[in-house]
């Protein structure tokens, strides 16, 4: 951390390519989302959680190809069949829609007898079978999306007490910037909407809005200082977000540390719940600077510095990092 010991970056000069990035990457994420909508029905790739349908997960006693699953399951029409564990191609996850005209139970019986009549003296067994109803996962699409704006309007609240409402509004837009850049990912590689995707995009939320705290608590600090009324907002928060660097540097790279170990020895099972991860703990520490930091900036331009200026005279307690 001594190579950031004296660092003296000038972050908030560069917000406007940063905004441009930003752009970039969020209009290429809606219309990934689009061409999601025209090709496939729906934003996202929504998985047999919020689909609705059966997950069936079976163990075969000899190795063998998905391709020869897929052959077995009607080919191009077959349903859904990816690799589960690490065990030498001889476990996988098998996920079916919901027929209109089928039940739950028929699907995952119906899945079954085909490779039992396709495989013919293969051996294998049906280790789990997970059943979703159509209702409960639409009823799971509402609540996944309640979770994340009540987390946001949580966020406001939380920073408006504890700062200032300005500060809560800095970090919303940091948080839905983050957000909506991860369902973009999402969107443009479709990969699979299940509840532990959900479960990562809550934690990026947390994540980004701790890393926003540590920087915003910093600005608060030397807006309070003796003298800060008169120095140039944009050097005060430059300086904030400079003081913060060692730690956030270090918090987000033995963040990605460990989720790069778990990414390469997890396992298919926990690989997209690992890469939305990776992806978030990138994307928020961006945002906690080149986002909330200019934001902030913007916001004060239009309304004031608010309390926190005015009792800038105030002598300032010592900042921790």
């Amino acid at each position: 951390m001594r190579l950031f010991q004296n660092a003296d970056y000038h972050f908030i000069e560069k917000r406007r390519s940063a905004y441009v990035v930003s752009g970039v990457v969020l209009v290429a994420g809606i219309a990934a989302m689009i061409f999601n909508v025209a090709t496939m029905g729906s934003w996202l790739r929504y998985g047999v959680d919020f689909e609705g349908g059966s997950l069936v997960q079976v163990r075969f006693e000899e190795p063998i190809t998905a391709s020869d699953l897929r052959s077995a399951l009607g080919g191009a029409s077959a349903p859904e069949v990816t690799q589960f564990g690490t065990d030498d191609s001889r476990e996988f996850l098998i996920r079916a829609p919901l027929a209109a005209d089928a039940s739950i139970t028929e699907v995952a019986d119906e899945i079954e007898a085909q490779l039992r009549a396709a495989l013919g003296d293969v051996q294998f067994a049906v280790e789990r079978t997970e059943l979703v109803g159509a209702k409960v996962g639409a009823e799971l699409q509402q609540k996944a999306l309640l979770a994340v704006l009540f987390s946001m309007v949580l966020t406001l609240t939380y920073l408006a007490f504890r700062f200032e409402l300005r500060f809560g509004l800095a970090a919303v837009i940091a948080t839905g910037h983050d957000i909506l850049i991860a369902m973009g990912f999402l969107a443009a590689f479709q990969m699979e909407i299940a509840l532990p995707t959900v479960a990562a995009i809550l934690t990026i939320l947390g994540y980004s809005l701790n890393d926003t705290i540590i920087v915003f608590d910093r600005i608060r600090e030397n807006m309070q200082a003796k003298g800060a009324r008169k120095r140039d907002p944009i050097e005060l928060v430059n300086r904030s977000i400079n003081e913060t660097l060692p730690r956030t540097i270090l918090t987000s790279g033995t963040t990605l540390a460990v989720l790069v170990s778990l990414l390469v020895l997890g396992g298919p099972v926990i690989r997209d719940f690992t890469i939305v991860l990776i992806l978030g703990v990138l994307v928020g520490t961006y945002s906690s600077i080149f986002v909330a930091a200019p934001a902030l900036i913007e916001i004060q331009k239009r309304w004031g510095v608010g309390k926190t200026g005015e009792r800038s005279k105030e002598r300032p307690q010592p900042a921790t990092v």
